[in-house]
C-alpha cells in the first residue's frame, strides 16, 4: 500500500500559512478593489435591512392583538405590509449589486489568481519540475483559483451576513429582554468557538485529502502520458493495481474527514434544539408577567429560525473556508518557494557577438551529494565547433544545463564572451543559445506557430523559409492542413524525425551565436539524415557549435573533440589526433562503432 508520505515533493514546499494564502488571494482581489467594496456595502446593507423586517412582523402580530376596530386595524396591517414590501426592495437591490459585483470581481480575480500563479510556477527552475508531477502542478493552480471562488461566496453569503445578523438581533433582543438575549450570545459563542476549534482542528485533515487528491491526479496524468509504454510492456493490470491503491488510500482520508463532519452536524442538531427550548421557556415567563407580546413571540421565531439555519450552515462554512485554505495552500507553497534559479538585481543583458565560451574550474554537485562535475576547464573559440563525447553519465548533458543555466554550478564559473553568465539576465543568457534537444516536445498548436517559437516576431514567410531549409516541406505539405496542422499533445502526431526536423528550424530562425546539437540526429533515419544535411551545414556556419553525441561517426568533422569521463575533461583534440593513442577512451569507443552523418565532401556516410 502507497503512503501519502511517498509522494514526490520539492525541497522547501510546505511553508505556507492561513496568512500568506489570504495574501495570496489578496492580490488577484486588489486590482478590483471597486467590485470588492459593492460586494461588501450590499451584503451590509442587504442584511441589516434583514434585521429591522422582523421588527415590523412583531408590530403586525401586535396590532392583530389591539383593541380597535376592524377598519383602524385593516389600515395599519397594510401600512405596515408596505413597509416590509419596501424593505424587501432594498434587499433585492442590496443582493442584486452583490450578485453582479460579485460575478464580475470573482471571474477577473479567479483568472488573475491562474496567471499569477502561472507567471510564478513557470519561471520554478528544471529540478522544480523534475521533482514534481505535471498533473498535480495543473490541478494545484485550478483548485487555486476555484478556492478563491469559495471562499469568496462562503464570506459574501455566509461569514458577512452571519455576523450582522447576529450582532443585530442580540442589539433587538436586549431592548426587549436582557436575559434572553444573554442566553442566545452565550450559545452562539458556544456553537461558534466549537465549530471554529473543530474546523482549525480538522484543518490538517483537509490538507492531506488535498494532497491525496493531487497525488491521485498526478498518478493518473503520469499514467496517460505513458500509455503506449504500458501497451507495450504489458503494464495495464500492474498501473491498474497501483492506481487502485492510491485511489484507496485517498478514499479512505476521505472517508475519516466526512465522519468527523457527519458526528459534528449531529451534535449541532442537538444545540439548535436546545436553544429552541431555552428561548421559547424564558419568553413564555416573560409572557406570563405581560413583559412581552404575542409579536415578540414571532419575533423570536423568526430571529432564531435566521439563525439557526444560519448557524447550521456555519459549521459548513468553516470546513469550507478551511478546506478552500487546505486547497490553496499547495498552490502558496509553490509561490512562496524562492526560484532556484535568479537573476541578479543588477543583472544586465548578455552581449555575444562573438560566442566564445569559457569553464572555469566548474565543479557542479547534486543536491549536495551527487558530484557530477569536477573542476571541469574547457575553452570554446569564437566559431568553433566542438563535439562532447562520453559514456553515458559522464557528464554532457550536464555541461549543456549549466551552460544554459537551468542549473547554476556549484563551483567556478562560465563565462560567454568574458561576462559570467550568473551576471547576466537569463533571458538574454538563452536568447543567445539554440538548442536542439534529443527529444523535441511541441505544442499542442500548428506546426507554423511550433516553429516561430524560435523567433516569436518572425513572419509567416520567415518561418516557411526556415521549415524549407530543415526539409520540413517533406512532410508538412502532405498533413490535412498544412502548416495549420495541429500537431498534438507533445507533437504526438508526428514521428521523432519530423518533430527533430521541427527543433532544426527553430533554431534556424532563432540563430542565435551559440549553438547546441544534443544528440540532433538521433531520431532521423537515413533518408531524413541526408534531407537535413545541407540544412544543419547552413545552421552550423559562423557559429560556435557544441555537439554532443554518442553517435562518434557524426562528430568526425568537428575542429575538436573533448572526452569527458567521471566530470573531468581527460582528452581532446581532432578525430586524427585522439586515434593515434591506441589505448585512448576515444579510440576504444570509436572502435565500437563506424557510420557517419557529417559526411566528407563528396563522399559517402558510412554505415554502422
Amino acid at each position: 500500500m502507497h503512503s501519502f508520505s511517498g509522494k514526490p515533493k520539492h525541497k522547501g514546499a510546505g511553508e505556507a500559512t492561513t496568512l500568506d494564502v489570504l495574501k495570496a488571494f489578496w492580490r488577484g482581489v486588489r486590482f478590483y478593489k471597486p467590485a470588492f467594496v459593492l460586494v461588501v456595502v450590499g451584503v451590509g446593507i442587504a442584511r441589516a435591512v434583514d434585521i429591522i423586517i422582523p421588527l415590523f412582523y412583531k408590530r403586525f402580530f401586535d396590532i392583530i392583538g389591539l383593541s380597535l376596530s376592524v377598519g383602524d386595524k385593516t389600515t395599519l396591517l397594510i401600512n405596515t405590509i408596505v413597509i416590509i414590501f419596501c424593505f424587501n426592495l432594498i434587499i433585492w437591490v442590496g443582493y442584486r449589486m452583490v450578485g453582479f459585483a460579485g460575478a464580475h470581481l470573482q471571474a477577473m480575480a479567479m483568472a488573475k489568481l491562474r496567471q499569477q500563479s502561472f507567471e510564478y510556477m513557470i519561471d520554478h527552475s528544471y529540478s522544480f519540475y523534475a521533482n514534481n508531477f505535471t498533473g498535480s502542478l495543473v490541478q494545484r493552480v485550478n483548485r487555486f483559483a476555484r478556492a478563491f471562488e469559495r471562499l469568496m461566496d462562503r464570506v459574501t453569503y455566509n461569514i458577512i451576513p452571519l455576523i450582522i445578523q447576529i450582532t443585530g438581533v442580540i442589539i433587538v433582543l436586549w431592548f426587549t429582554s436582557h436575559i434572553i438575549a444573554e442566553v442566545l450570545l452565550v450559545w452562539v459563542l458556544v456553537f461558534v468557538g466549537f465549530n471554529y476549534f473543530f474546523a482549525l482542528w480538522k484543518l490538517k485533515y483537509d490538507i492531506k485529502r488535498a494532497s491525496a487528491d493531487s497525488f491521485t491526479t498526478g498518478v493518473l496524468s503520469d499514467a496517460i502520458a505513458n500509455q503506449s509504454t504500458i501497451q507495450l510492456f504489458t503494464g495495464s493490470k500492474s498501473e491498474a493495481d497501483y492506481f487502485r491503491s492510491v485511489t484507496e488510500d485517498q478514499a479512505r482520508i476521505t472517508r475519516f474527514v466526512w465522519n468527523l463532519e457527519n458526528t459534528v452536524d449531529a451534535l449541532q442538531a442537538l444545540l439548535i434544539f436546545v436553544i429552541e427550548f431555552l428561548l421559547l421557556y424564558f419568553a413564555i415567563k416573560y409572557w406570563q408577567t405581560g413583559a412581552v407580546t404575542l409579536g415578540t413571540f414571532a419575533l423570536i421565531q423568526i430571529y432564531l429560525v435566521g439563525i439557526g439555519g444560519r448557524l447550521w450552515d456555519f459549521s459548513k462554512v468553516v470546513r469550507d473556508i478551511y478546506e478552500s485554505f487546505a486547497d490553496a495552500k499547495e498552490m502558496v507553497d509553490i509561490i512562496k518557494l524562492p526560484h532556484d534559479i535568479k537573476d541578479l538585481p543588477k543583472a544586465g543583458a548578455l552581449r555575444a557577438p562573438d560566442g566564445s565560451v569559457v569553464f572555469e574550474n566548474v565543479g557542479f554537485t547534486f543536491t549536495g551529494e551527487q558530484t557530477v562535475l569536477h573542476d571541469l576547464n574547457l575553452t570554446i573559440r569564437p566559431g568553433e565547433k566542438v563535439a562532447l563525447i562520453g559514456p553515458s553519465g559522464a557528464g554532457k548533458s550536464t555541461f549543456v544545463k549549466l551552460l544554459l543555466r537551468l542549473y547554476d554550478v556549484t563551483s567556478g564559473k562560465i563565462m560567454i564572451d568574458g561576462q559570467d553568465i550568473r551576471e547576466v539576465k537569463q533571458e538574454s543568457l538563452r536568447e543567445n543559445v539554440s538548442l536542439v534537444p534529443q527529444d523535441p516536445i511541441l505544442f499542442h498548436r500548428t506546426l507554423l506557430e511550433n516553429i516561430r517559437y524560435g523567433k516569436r516576431t518572425a513572419t509567416d514567410a520567415e518561418v516557411r523559409e526556415a521549415a524549407r531549409l530543415a526539409h520540413c516541406d517533406e512532410f508538412a505539405l502532405a498533413l490535412p492542413t498544412k502548416y495549420d496542422t495541429f500537431v498534438g499533445e507533445r507533437g504526438i502526431k508526428l514521428s521523432g524525425g519530423e518533430r527533430q526536423r521541427v527543433a532544426i528550424a527553430r533554431a534556424i530562425l532563432k540563430n542565435a551565436p551559440i549553438l547546441v546539437l544534443d544528440e540532433a540526429t538521433s531520431s532521423l533515419d537515413s533518408h531524413s539524415e541526408s534531407l537535413i544535411q545541407d540544412a544543419l551545414d547552413k545552421l552550423m556556419a559562423g557559429k560556435t557549435v557544441i555537439v554532443i553525441a554518442h553517435r562518434l561517426s557524426t562528430i568526425r568533422k568537428m575542429d575538436r573533440i573533448i572526452v569527458i569521463e567521471k566530470g573531468k575533461v581527460i582528452e581532446e583534440g581532432s578525430h586524427d589526433e585522439l586515434l593515434k593513442n591506441n589505448s585512448s577512451l576515444y579510440t576504444k569507443l570509436w572502435n565500437l562503432q563506424a557510420g557517419g552523418f557529417i559526411r566528407e565532401d563528396g563522399e559517402n556516410s558510412d554505415e554502422i
